[in-house]
């Protein structure tokens, strides 16, 4: 059996920035532990498997190295990335059914717009884990899918280490750590080593967290953001009432082909 492979640089201008993920095409569905050996062994935060359910219409399945996740935006992107590349040249939007939902994907010029469900976060109490991890102490906390930390400025989250033995003691997926910045209206990194990523370099569903606490505190529902990993990545973000678009370029990096044992599918 062999399958397409594709990866993609999401987030990104140019190839090596971003967030990596690989895209695997279907035809049909294969087992839950093949899908999960595949992304085991591509080995990046997120492998999206996808099969066709009419024209224009996909649904789609994302897995990290550990376990197969609820919503992954780098991943939709550059999924949506190789369909608008390969089989959807003349059409500028593709549908996702998912776990999450149904999840948009647009062209807008250069860039592909992701809507996604609004996840509002909550205030909540701190964790004593997530206030150890850290060096300095978050000035909010908030819970949505994930724990978002808010600091003071972008040096306290560029200068960020955490304890990832104490992170894995938090009971949501992960950690997003955000701050007000210079040039542009907020950054972030996100931690998830639950989940077999110590450090996600640009997470696109921490987008659906993150654009309604900032829309909120900043007054306006447009907002230009830069997470702050070692590849770093440009994300814009709308508010659009209970959705987010989130927007980014994608790079491709390699074209391949799997082959997997026939007993295996």
């Amino acid at each position: 059996m062999k399958i397409p492979l594709y990866q993609v640089d999401a987030f990104a201008e140019h190839p090596f920035e971003g967030n990596p993920a690989a895209v695997c095409p279907l035809d049909r569905w294969l087992p839950d532990a093949v899908m999960q050996a595949v992304a085991a062994e591509n080995n990046l935060s997120e492998t999206a498997f996808f099969v066709a359910e009419g024209e224009g219409d996909f649904h789609i399945r994302w897995f990290t190295p550990q376990c197969e996740v609820d919503l992954c935006g780098h991943a939709t992107l550059a999924t949506a990335h190789i369909l608008f590349a390969t089989r959807h040249r003349n059409q500028d939007t593709i549908r996702f059914t998912s776990k999450s939902g149904d999840l948009i994907v647009g062209r807008d010029h250069d860039r592909l717009v992701l809507d996604f469900p609004a996840q509002p976060p909550r205030p909540c109490p701190l964790p004593a884990a997530a206030r150890q991890a850290f060096a300095a102490a978050p000035q909010e906390c908030l819970q949505a899918t994930d724990y978002l930390l808010v600091f003071a400025d972008e040096d306290e989250i560029l200068a960020a280490r955490p304890d990832m033995q104490l992170l894995r003691q938090l009971d949501l997926r992960g950690v997003i750590i955000s701050a007000p910045a210079g040039r542009h209206d907020f950054v972030c990194r996100f931690f998830a080593p639950n989940f077999g990523i110590p450090e996600d370099p640009v997470t696109g569903s921490a987008f659906t967290q993150l654009a309604p606490y900032w829309a909120a505190r900043l007054g306006r529902d447009t907002l230009q953001a830069r997470q702050l990993s070692r590849r770093g990545g440009e994300v814009g973000c709308r508010l659009a009432g209970d959705r987010v678009q989130i927007s980014g370029r994608a790079v491709t990096y390699l074209e391949g082909t799997i082959v997997i044992p026939e007993t295996w599918g």
